[in-house]
């Protein structure tokens, strides 16, 4: 048997696993955007509130609503959906680990789901309150945001400091896999906060200084919890 061969049978339970695992992430992500369809006209007031609601913005094509419902059902869907989407990552991980990091990465699934919340609640309580006055009084000019426009950029801005939060859970990972150590972690803390810098520079919705620090801060408290999860995992 060729190399090629050999290489392929060995790839192939791993890839049969992962196809496995993204079917159930894709019918369970079906099942909660289609639930998501009852709550996700509340779900766009709610969003609306820190601009001043749904009636201070304005639609102008004639599928806009439509698409804003879709978004809305999609990105709630998504977050219903995160803790078995969270599992199935890590059960997908799992076979390879020894029965003790076993437990550990099962542990990890209710932390990854604070962190996530977590994140989602900054965006909206902290983020969202200091940067929307910012944007929408810049130069002391009029702003009536389009509805798909706004809700696509508050979307985006949740969804991604959700995900960002989950900074500690990837670290664990590559810790239990030996890409980086606690050690390493600490050592380069430096280069880490010029990394948190350019992040929050691409995810901070302006390019003021106060709402940059607004989310370098708990990015940077996650990467040093980071390196402590990284000191238990190995």
């Amino acid at each position: 048997m060729s190399e090629t061969g050999s290489l392929l049978d060995a790839v192939r339970p791993h890839l049969i696993e992962l196809r496995r695992r993204l079917i159930v992430s894709v019918i369970v992500l079906f099942i909660t955007t289609f639930a998501s369809f009852a709550v996700a006209e509340y779900f766009i007031k709610l969003l609306c509130l820190p601009v001043g609601g749904v009636e201070a913005l304005q639609s102008i094509e004639v599928t806009e609503n439509i698409g804003v419902f879709m978004r809305v059902s999609l990105i709630s869907g998504v977050i219903f959906a995160f803790p078995i989407l969270l599992y199935e990552a890590l059960a997908f991980i799992v076979p390879g680990l020894k029965p003790n990091e076993k437990k550990l990465i099962y542990l990890l699934l209710p932390l990854g789901t604070v962190l996530f919340l977590s994140g989602v609640a900054f965006a909206y309580f902290v983020m969202l309150p200091t940067a929307l006055p910012f944007l929408t009084g810049f130069i002391g000019g009029q702003t009536i945001p389009r509805y798909n426009s706004y809700i696509s950029f508050v979307t985006n801005l949740i969804f991604w400091m959700g995900v960002a939060f989950e900074t500690p859970i990837f670290i664990l990972i590559l810790a239990k896999l030996k890409v980086v150590s606690a050690r390493s972690l600490l050592k380069y803390w430096r280069a880490a906060i010029i990394i948190i810098a350019f992040l929050a520079a691409v995810i901070t919705p302006t390019v003021d200084p106060v709402n940059m620090a607004l989310l370098m801060v708990p990015l940077i408290l996650l990467y040093f919890l980071s390196i402590l999860l990284a000191a238990v995992a190995a």
